[in-house]
C-alpha cells in the first residue's frame, strides 16, 4: 500500500467513525486501524494522533492502546510529531477524568524536553489538563515529585512553583487544594533549600492556609514550617545545611506569629539547642556570618513569644549568651589593657531578646543582687563604648540628603547609628532599678525610612 493509499484509508476510517454517530461502538476495526498508523510515515502520524483524540472516549476497551500509541508519537524523533502529539494529550481526558493522573504522568516526564519551544508545548498541555481535571492532574505531578528521578522532579517542582498560581483558584478548587496541601506536607519531609522555598511559595498562595482571614491557616502554616525547621532534634553546629534549613525555613514562619500564633516553639529550640553551641557555628565565607543570621531570627522570633514553660531557664540561656559578648569593665591596676571587642550587632539581637523574654520572668533580674551588680557594670562600660561612636555616626550623618543616604558607605553609618542607639535604649530600660521592659524599638536590619534619622 502507498503512502497516499495509507492516508486515504485514514481520511475513510475517520468519515466512517464521524458519520456512526450512536453505532460507532460497532467500529472498533476502524478505531484500531487510526491506533496502527502511528507507526506510518509523517502525515500518518499527525492525523493519527488528532484522530485518536477525537474518538477516544467512544472506545473505552481501547483506551490503553490509544494512550500507547498517543505516547509513541510524544517520543517521536520528529519534533513537530512530538509537539503535535502532546498538544493533543489533555483531549483524552476531555470526557473522561480517570486517565487525567496518566496523562499528568505522561506529561511530567515530558517536562524535561530541552528545546524550549517543545517545552512550552509540555506546560501549556499540562495548563490545559489541570483546567479539565486540577487534583488528578495533581497526582501525576506529585507521583513524580515523591518517587520520580531528580531530574524529572526538579522541572514538576519548578513547574508547581511557576505555573500554577496563574491557573487561579477556581480551577486549583477546594478538592485540589486539600490534596495539594496534604501532597505538599509529605514531600516537605525531604527537601532542598529551593524546594522549601518553592512549596511554601505555593502553600501561602492557598486559600486554606495563606489566603484565608482566620488564624487557622496561618497556624498549620506555622507548623508545617516548624516540622521543617527543628525536625532535628539535637542542633549540629557543624553541618552547614541543617543550620541554612534552621535559618530559611524559620524565616518562612516569621509573617505568621501574632499575638494568636505564638513563636514560642521555636524560641524554645533556639534556647535549649542553638544557643548553648553557638560559638561551634562557622563558616568557611569570609562574606558568611551564620552566628549573626541565627540571632537576627531568634530576636524576632522573640517579638512574637509570649509565654514560654519554662521562662527563667529559657532567659538564663539568653542572658549567658548575652555575657559572652559584653566583656566586664578592664581592672583597674595601672597596666595598659587592650580595648575589648564590641560586637554591637550581636549584643542589640541578644539584648533585645533578653528584653523581650525576661518580661515573663521579671525575677530573673532582681532575685541575684551579685548577678545584677555584675550585669549592670558590664552595661554601665558597653554604654560608655557606644556614646562616642553614637555621637561620631550622627555627625557624619548630619545634613546628608535621602540620595547621599543610599550611597554604600552612609547605608553602613545608617544601620550603625540604628544598632548602636538600639542597644542605648535597651541599656537604659534594663539599668532602671528594678529593670524595666517598656521601651519598644525596631530591629537594625529592618526597613526604615530614611527621613527618621
Amino acid at each position: 500500500m502507498t503512502a497516499d493509499d495509507c492516508i486515504e484509508k485514514l481520511y475513510r476510517n475517520f468519515g466512517v467513525l464521524a458519520d456512526a454517530k450512536d453505532k460507532i461502538a460497532e467500529h472498533e476495526k476502524e478505531y484500531l486501524e487510526i491506533l496502527m498508523a502511528v507507526k506510518g510515515s509523517e502525515k500518518e502520524k499527525r492525523l493519527a494522533s488528532q484522530f485518536i483524540a477525537r474518538f477516544f472516549k467512544h472506545f473505552p476497551n481501547l483506551a490503553d492502546q490509544a494512550i500507547e500509541a498517543q505516547l509513541d508519537l510524544c517520543e517521536d524523533e520528529d519534533v513537530s510529531i512530538r509537539k503535535q502529539a502532546t498538544k493533543d494529550l489533555p483531549s483524552l481526558c476531555k470526557d473522561n477524568k480517570e486517565h487525567t493522573q496518566r496523562i499528568a504522568d505522561i506529561l511530567a516526564q515530558l517536562l524535561q524536553a530541552e528545546d524550549k519551544s517543545e517545552l512550552a508545548v509540555v506546560q501549556n498541555s499540562l495548563m490545559t489538563l489541570f483546567k479539565i481535571d486540577a487534583k488528578g492532574s495533581l497526582a501525576g505531578l506529585f507521583a513524580h515529585i515523591l518517587n520520580g528521578e531528580d531530574a524529572v522532579r526538579d522541572r514538576c517542582m519548578k513547574f508547581l512553583g511557576s505555573k500554577l498560581k496563574a491557573l487561579g483558584h477556581d480551577v486549583i478548587n477546594k478538592e485540589a487544594e486539600d490534596y495539594l496541601i496534604a501532597e505538599a506536607k509529605k514531600v516537605l519531609q525531604d527537601v532542598t533549600a529551593d524546594e522549601f522555598h518553592i512549596l511554601m511559595e505555593v502553600l501561602v498562595w492557598t486559600r486554606r492556609l495563606g489566603q484565608s482571614p482566620a488564624a487557622a491557616g496561618h497556624r498549620e502554616l506555622v507548623d508545617i514550617v516548624a516540622e521543617q525547621a527543628l525536625g532535628e532534634p539535637h542542633f549540629d553546629p557543624s553541618d552547614d545545611e541543617h543550620i541554612d534549613r534552621l535559618i530559611h525555613s524559620a524565616r518562612h514562619a516569621l509573617p505568621y506569629f501574632s499575638s494568636q500564633i505564638d513563636s514560642s516553639k521555636f524560641v524554645i529550640y533556639m534556647c535549649e539547642q542553638v544557643l548553648p553551641r553557638l560559638s561551634e557555628v562557622t563558616s568557611a565565607d569570609e562574606n558568611s556570618d551564620p552566628q549573626l543570621d541565627i540571632l537576627k531570627l531568634f530576636a524576632e522570633l522573640c517579638t512574637h513569644c509570649n509565654k514560654l514553660p519554662e521562662p527563667t531557664a529559657s532567659v538564663q540561656c539568653v542572658f549567658d549568651t548575652l555575657l559572652s559578648f559584653m566583656p566586664p569593665p578592664p581592672m583597674t591596676d595601672g597596666e595598659e589593657q587592650e580595648e575589648p571587642k564590641l560586637f554591637f550587632s550581636y549584643v542589640e539581637c541578644l539584648m533585645y531578646s533578653l528584653h523581650r523574654l525576661a518580661r515573663l520572668s521579671p525575677e530573673f533580674l532582681t532575685q541575684d543582687a551579685d548577678r545584677l551588680k555584675d550585669f549592670r557594670l558590664r552595661l554601665q562600660y558597653f554604654a560608655r563604648g557606644i556614646q562616642g561612636y553614637i555621637k561620631k555616626l550622627r555627625e557624619a550623618l548630619q545634613g546628608k540628603t535621602g540620595e547621599e543616604l543610599k550611597s554604600e558607605e552612609n547605608k553602613i553609618k545608617v544601620v550603625a547609628l540604628k544598632t548602636t542607639s538600639n542597644i542605648n535604649t535597651l541599656i537604659k530600660d534594663l539599668f532602671h532599678s528594678p529593670p524595666s521592659y517598656k521601651s519598644t524599638i525596631s530591629l537594625s536590619w529592618k526597613p526604615t525610612s530614611l527621613n527618621t534619622l
